[in-house]
């Protein structure tokens, strides 16, 4: 659910929401569950997360090659995995409640889309898998 949102309600500390805004125009979407959630997740880790994608404008998501319906058209991020350990960092996001996981090489998709996961390609499911 996007909603204005006025600068003195952020409540999440580890988070700017220039970070999730679409790299190609700035454009944002607030999901105050979504960020509550990925506040959850990041305080079980204990460590930053770097984002590297968040909301992605249709025009961007195009661009980038994003799936017509992608979640990332309202809010999910792409979390590095850079010093990280994969499964600590899966296993946070999971009992934060994100629901949609796709795993890549360099980093973890996140949402809160319909139950679901896929790998990007064998080396990547052969780096979750091993974790």
């Amino acid at each position: 659910m996007a909603s204005k949102l006025h600068s003195d309600e952020w409540r999440w500390p580890d988070f700017k929401l220039q970070e999730f805004a679409c790299r190609h125009c700035g454009e944002t979407y607030f999901h105050s569950d979504f960020f509550d959630r990925l506040q959850w997740a990041r305080s079980i880790i204990g460590r930053p997360f770097v984002i590297l994608s968040g909301h992605r404008c249709a025009l961007h998501n195009a661009h980038v090659g994003g799936a017509p319906l992608s979640q990332h058209l309202t809010l999910a991020v792409d979390i590095s995995a850079d010093g990280h350990d994969r499964l600590s960092l899966l296993k946070a996001c999971q009992r934060a409640g994100f629901t949609g996981f796709g795993y890549y090489q360099t980093f973890l998709h996140i949402d809160l889309g319909r139950s679901r996961q896929w790998w990007s390609d064998q080396t990547a499911r052969d780096l979750w898998l091993t974790s």
